[in-house]
């Protein structure tokens, strides 16, 4: 397996997730340790921990990504509702956002990314 090196590594494309857990993900033949984001154009390292604020600044890549309908937020092993201001801020880029536990959110992104849809995700490791 190769890691996804540095905060600001990235795998260009899409990958559905292969596997979660101690702390990081598998995807494309890769592993990660540590948060992702997952974009149309790429899977980034994303440094969010679990329990840590879910804020407009931490999700900015996310709102500056073109292609992004849709997204789901896996907040770690429990759930953790998406604070009003930060769900404005999607609804102004025109992105719908759920929020779940992060292995709902991996099985959810993988179906959507298999039917071609223009998701998104932001997934806290566990």
């Amino acid at each position: 397996m190769v890691e996804l090196p540095g905060p600001d590594a990235h795998f260009p494309g899409r990958a559905p997730i292969d596997a979660y857990g101690n702390g990081g993900f598998r995807f494309a033949d890769m592993s990660h340790r540590g948060s992702l984001i997952c974009l149309p154009v790429g899977i980034y390292a994303w440094e969010m921990a679990e329990g840590d604020p879910l804020t407009v600044d931490a999700f900015s890549r996310v709102l500056h990504a073109e292609g992004v309908e849709f997204l789901l937020v896996g907040t770690g092993r429990d759930l953790r509702p998406l604070p009003a201001p930060l769900k404005a801020a999607f609804r102004a880029r025109g992105i719908s956002s759920d929020s779940m536990g992060t292995g709902a959110a991996i099985r959810t992104y993988n179906i959507m990314l298999g039917e071609s849809r223009p998701v998104a995700a932001a997934l806290i490791a566990v």
